[in-house]
């Protein structure tokens, strides 16, 4: 519902729909209860698909990371931790951070091709794309930044047969 409401580009929407969401989360439990960590993953992540940044955002964006950031943690998932590097490097990115952007979606980059699933190869290149339309797209860290996204294998290889 967030997505669809943010395709749409209605802001308003979105963030009445996560507001609901939450309240209405905790009450149900079960499968629609999630960790803080993906709590925070899912509340940056509509705000950076909207263009949002900021000081108020990046301190999120990271908690977020750090939550994902150890293996061992129940809540932990590869693809959970390599959407939060990218949210965060879209955060800082809109906060005008070409460089910080560059240091969060390091790990999503030099990850194996077996781990290049599709939610992470999209969650790339919206960080490609901020690049592009950023005011800091002259940038020469943000050149070399895109290209090297670009660079990034779009598909992973098929599992051999039998």
């Amino acid at each position: 519902m967030v997505l669809e409401a943010m395709r749409v580009h209605d802001p308003a929407q979105a963030r009445k729909v996560l507001r609901v969401s939450r309240r209405g989360a905790a009450e149900l439990g079960g499968l629609l209860t999630y960790g803080r960590e993906k709590q925070l993953y899912h509340a940056v992540e509509s705000q950076v698909l909207l263009g949002h940044g900021g000081p108020q955002l990046n301190p999120l964006a990271e908690e977020s990371v750090s939550g994902f950031s150890h293996p061992d943690a129940p809540n932990w998932a590869f693809g959970d931790l390599a959407g939060s590097q990218c949210d965060l490097a879209l955060a800082r990115l809109f906060s005008g951070d070409v460089d910080g952007a560059a240091t969060a979606i390091r790990p999503v980059l030099d990850l194996p091709a077996s781990h290049r699933n599709n939610g992470i190869i999209v969650s790339t290149m919206r960080v490609r794309h901020a690049l592009t339309a950023d005011p800091t797209r002259t940038a020469v860290a943000a050149r070399d930044l895109r290209a090297e996204i670009e660079a990034f294998p779009a598909g992973r290889p098929a599992l051999p047969r039998g």
